[in-house]
């Protein structure tokens, strides 16, 4: 059988195990057709287990936060004080591979918070896709409380692009080879497990009805024109994982963003270029500034919360207040 799965499944395992299933799907597909749907879908939505990632050892030194959602168990790690940064990796990989960003957002007085996504790393190995992802990333942003960017990999940068769209707020967007639309691949996934375009469209209806949403609407460059945070796109010209076409298309699409291309890094070691996370740092911390409690800070350097207790507690705060507010 030709290779001929979608970019984002191609590891060994998946591939092996499509081959294994092939003669079953098929056989399947002609007496049992729903059966074969399940299959398909439970198959294309399950991500392979990720490789061991040296990033590991800079995540114990993170606090772990460990939260129930509505999709299950999600593990992330969180590092330092100041605005918050969310990291999300993409589909098939960990918390671990966004570990080359800590230090550098960190320096720049920034806290960060690393999550396994739903169905990855720590949290569990189960069904997962761009839905669960932005659930859990809203889900850990309620947890944060006030978070200033997110910086996003793959898979995980459409979720982000979802997150955005279904009300969460933040100042900076950093997507990183951003996919364009990850239900795309389910026709090439299809086309390599060897079931029948009928039993695909079975595959997509069951996924819609569990996910409550169609997948048309995972369309990222179409969500990026209703998004107003100041976003960076950077796609590798040689990405041979996610086309560079998709991240050209999603900043040509958000208003406003940048797109910054690389030569010869891919899709993944774009991730540990120390140009691009230098570019990525530098970006994300932009206009950001911290309370001394670690909250976002208003003009004044404190966060709403302290700004109010300075103000009660502070005789000449609460005089300089009130005189603001008396007419001249």
């Amino acid at each position: 059988m030709p290779d001929r799965l979608p970019p984002s499944t191609k590891n060994r395992t998946t591939v092996r195990i499509v081959h294994m299933l092939r003669p079953l799907a098929r056989a399947l597909s002609r007496i049992a057709p729903g059966l074969a749907a399940v299959l398909a879908e439970r198959l294309f939505f399950t991500p392979p287990r990720p490789r061991p990632s040296r990033g590991e050892a800079v995540l114990r030194a993170g606090r772990r936060i460990d939260l129930r959602t509505e999709n299950g168990r999600v593990v992330a790690w969180r590092f330092g004080r100041g605005p918050a940064v969310i990291l999300l990796h993409g589909w098939a990989g960990r918390a671990a591979q966004m570990s080359s960003f800590v230090a550098p957002l960190l320096g720049r007085g920034l806290s960060v918070v690393a999550l396994d996504a739903p169905g990855h790393g720590r949290s569990g190995w189960t069904r997962s896709s761009a839905v669960d992802f932005a659930r859990a990333l809203r889900a850990v942003a309620a947890e944060v409380g006030s978070v200033h960017a997110i910086v996003a990999h793959s898979l995980g940068a459409a979720a982000a692009a979802l997150a955005l769209r279904d009300g969460m707020n933040v100042r900076r967007v950093a997507l990183l080879g951003p996919a364009a639309h990850p239900p795309a691949w389910f026709g090439r996934f299809a086309a390599a497990l060897g079931i029948p375009a009928g039993v695909a469209q079975q595959a997509r209806a069951r996924s819609e009805r569990r996910l409550g949403i169609r997948w048309d609407e995972l369309h990222v460059p179409t969500m990026a024109m209703t998004l107003t945070a100041p976003a960076l796109v950077v796609h590798d010209r040689h990405d041979d994982e996610v086309p560079h076409r998709d991240g050209a298309a999603i900043a040509a699409a958000w208003p406003g963003a940048r797109l910054l291309e690389t030569t010869g890094l891919g899709h993944f070691r774009i991730l540990r270029d120390h140009a691009v996370i230098e570019a990525v740092a530098a970006f994300v911390a932009a206009g950001a500034m911290a309370c001394d409690c670690g909250a976002s800070a208003l003009a004044d350097g404190r966060c709403e919360s302290c700004s109010v207790e300075h103000e009660l507690f502070d005789r000449d705060a609460r005089w300089a207040a009130h005189r603001s507010m008396s007419p001249a």
